[in-house]
């Protein structure tokens, strides 16, 4: 697989709709790819934020609505299989043929988050199960909606991330003028039991704690906190409940772009 039709896989990515062996080829990929590490985390936390936006109740009348038009649905037949043509079919590409099979995920994500917004409650009202989860999907909201701020901002600036544990990779975003940094991790393994990550701020000399963050999977962080004059970030495994300052050695360690003039 060429960089090129790489390039083309992070909507289905995003949506976990490859063949193994292409997505343990495309996460080789990101960790050589800030632009596609950035796009995935950039899909992902629009994701989120579309569903999340959307956590009210529906009306019971809406409910209904919903439940009764679902029994009146009819199901199409299986389209029947055409016979095959006498007329000779001219040969597509390889590559062409990879890509146009590859682009549909990129559009089927839009779609949902096209459905999810026209739908609006009813969509999220499957997820539901207590007003605690709505507070922690507005909690979640508002976590998406920076970090979306973050990768978003003209003048976000990337740092890989290299010899991440377990051979994993990252990608550090850098936003002066939001004031805020961001770390995307692929394949980074989970801390050891009792133990979690914690990422933190290099700031005059010392560091600064930016939050947890779990590795159970794929995903991208916000530090928690303002940039200011940081030159850098790290991450290091501390105790469960992280620690007031760093106990290990980091295991992520990376220098801010400088700022410019």
């Amino acid at each position: 697989m060429t960089t090129m039709e790489l390039h083309t896989l992070t909507g289905a990515y995003a949506v976990h709709a490859l063949q193994p062996d292409e997505e343990a080829a495309f996460e080789r990929h990101l960790g050589d790819c800030a632009a596609c590490s950035v796009e995935v985390a950039e899909l992902r936390a629009t994701a989120a934020r579309v569903g999340l936006a959307l956590a009210e109740q529906p009306t019971p009348r809406m409910r209904a609505e919903v439940l009764h038009r679902i029994g009146e649905v009819r199901q199409e037949p299986p389209p029947r299989q055409q016979p095959p043509s006498d007329t000779p079919r001219a040969d597509v590409p390889r590559g062409v043929r990879r890509r146009a099979a590859r682009t549909w995920p990129t559009f089927a994500l839009a779609a949902c988050l096209a459905v999810a917004a026209g739908f609006g409650g009813v969509a999220v009202w499957q997820y539901q199960r207590a007003e605690q989860a709505q507070e922690s999907g507005q909690s979640a909201q508002n976590r998406a909606a920076r970090l979306a701020e973050v990768l978003s901002a003209p003048d976000a600036r990337t740092v890989p991330a290299k010899d991440l544990p377990g051979g994993g990779s990252g990608t550090v975003v850098v936003s002066r003028d939001q004031d805020r940094a961001a770390f995307v991790a692929s394949r980074l393994p989970q801390a050891p039991e009792g133990k979690t990550y914690q990422l933190w701020y290099a700031d005059h000399g010392t560091m600064r704690s930016a939050g947890l963050m779990d590795a159970s999977s794929d995903d991208a962080w916000l530090l928690e906190g303002p940039l200011g004059d940081a030159s850098g970030m790290g991450v290091t495994v501390e105790p469960s409940g992280g620690s007031t300052k760093p106990t290990s050695e980091p295991v992520v360690l990376v220098n801010f772009p400088a700022q410019q003039a």
